[in-house]
């Protein structure tokens, strides 16, 4: 199935738009799993398997890989998710965005390597810099609009014409880039009212909502200002929050736990 078919498969039959954020931070490991040489794979298979019931995909961050040199741990990871868990998609963090040819191996690189269902990419070099990713029309690509983080306006709210620069990428990806209908957008929870805006330029186009959780982002204001008609529509991403909810060797359960209450909490307001 095509990323945005299998992605309202699971709004659907998971009754969850929760997505769970891997950013495995070893320092913040359960002691037990500190002298395992497999910690990272080990910590995040075991999260994976506790929560993925409650959520709508997964999104594993790929420069907390990198950074430890487990980028093998990343690919396993994600052939498990795929394996254990079939029509739960994941969702590469990635934030790529290059000039044409590099993009082209970009794009292998989060499908093709890393068999990631979708990618987040930055829009700030122009439609070719994505278009390798457009054009896997199985895959997803996630792009970015207003950011969750405290400068996102210190550009995406630039005036350009009239309006800020970031309704300009949501209209841009919305009525010209997503040809193939695998487009997403990336909307920061900490900024709703922006959040309202997209949603009203884009439609029924899936929004991916980072900033709840560790960020302080109102559950509330999101699902009121980003569902759809149908009270779906979101990937709302929460990481530390769940993936540290337990210092200790319960730490899988208290993910669970916290997944659970995240997700109960958006359907309250659904």
């Amino acid at each position: 199935m095509r990323f945005v078919a299998t992605l309202k498969a699971r709004w659907s039959d998971a009754n969850s738009l929760v997505c769970v954020g891997l950013d495995p931070e070893p320092s913040k490991f359960p002691a037990h799993l500190r002298n395992d040489p497999d910690a990272v794979f080990s910590f995040c298979r075991a999260i994976v398997d506790a929560t993925a019931d409650l959520v709508c995909c997964f999104k594993p961050q790929i420069a907390h890989f990198a950074a430890l040199g487990a980028e093998d741990a990343l690919q396993r990871l994600i052939a498990h998710i795929h394996n254990a868990h079939p029509g739960v998609p994941v969702i590469l963090d990635a934030k790529r965005g290059d000039i044409g040819s590099t993009a082209q191996h970009y794009a292998a690189e989060a499908f093709d390597r890393y068999g990631a269902d979708a990618v987040t990419a930055n829009p700030y070099l122009g439609r070719d810099s994505v278009q390798p990713f457009l054009d896997r029309a199985d895959k997803g690509v996630a792009i970015l609009c207003h950011t969750s983080n405290p400068g996102a306006g210190d550009f995406q709210d630039l005036g350009v014409n009239g309006r800020p620069l970031y309704q300009h990428v949501a209209e841009t990806v919305a009525r010209q880039w997503n040809g193939n209908g695998n487009c997403a957008l990336v909307v920061g929870a900490t900024w709703p009212e922006q959040l309202r805006d997209v949603r009203a330029i884009v439609g029924d186009m899936p929004l991916l909502i980072p900033g709840v959780g560790a960020q302080g982002g109102d559950v509330q204001a999101v699902v009121s200002h980003g569902r759809t008609s149908n009270g779906a529509g979101l990937i709302i991403s929460s990481s530390r929050a769940i993936l540290y909810a337990s210092p200790g060797e319960d730490f899988a359960d208290a993910a669970r736990t916290a997944a659970m209450e995240l997700r109960d909490t958006i359907n309250r307001y659904r």
